[in-house]
């Protein structure tokens, strides 16, 4: 866990949304047709924020809105630390190539890693291997929100691209609102079904 010091970023950038869908879906949630939209949504929010350089973002870096956040947070200079809930290689092969060209979301996710400045946290190496009965996304998701109060309530700005339903499973884009809810953090809530 981060400590709070004088270096301590303006303002925290969380963010948690949905996945890109698979091809197979059958309920559509955040289509291959609706990316352009999306990104253009979560470019606005940040610009609402201001966000730049003196500021920390945080996801996991998924396939879809985590990876267009982490895009749109470099293209304005913000740094970006991604936490991811299980090894890359195996985070890549579940929140990546399922989607719809998977493929080509793990080519943006290894191209956005090269541009950080610190390798991807893996919660495994940080916080021990998963106990009997833990969800590894719903711990990342715990993860990600107690580092980012870990600078201080404050500061935390919470961005999410979420349809308003539940998840396909445990720790998805719903949890993740609802944490942040319980700590009475800021909700920006970019609706799917607006885009």
């Amino acid at each position: 866990m981060p400590t709070p010091s004088a270096a301590a970023p303006r303002q925290v950038l969380l963010f948690s949304g949905h996945l890109i869908d698979a091809p197979d879906r059958p309920l559509p949630r955040f289509p291959a047709a609706k990316e352009a939209a999306a990104a253009q949504r979560i470019a606005i929010e940040l610009e609402r924020l201001a966000a730049g350089a003196a500021d920390l973002a945080l996801t996991q870096g998924a396939a879809g809105g985590d990876l267009l956040f982490a895009e749109a947070c470099l293209a304005r200079g913000v740094p970006v630390r991604l936490l991811l809930p299980l090894p890359e290689h195996e985070f890549i092969e579940r929140s990546m190539l399922p989607c719809e060209d998977g493929p080509r979301w793990r080519a943006r996710y290894l191209a956005l890693k090269a541009r950080l400045h610190e390798a991807p946290q893996v919660a495994d190496a940080v916080l021990g291997p998963l106990r009997p009965g833990e969800d590894a996304f719903e711990r990342a998701n715990r993860w990600l929100l107690d580092t980012a109060l870990a600078f201080g309530a404050t500061r935390l700005r919470f961005i999410t691209l979420w349809d308003g339903g539940g998840g396909d499973g445990p720790g998805g884009t719903r949890h993740m609102v609802e944490a942040v809810r319980r700590a009475h953090g800021e909700v920006r809530w970019i609706d799917t079904h607006t885009l």
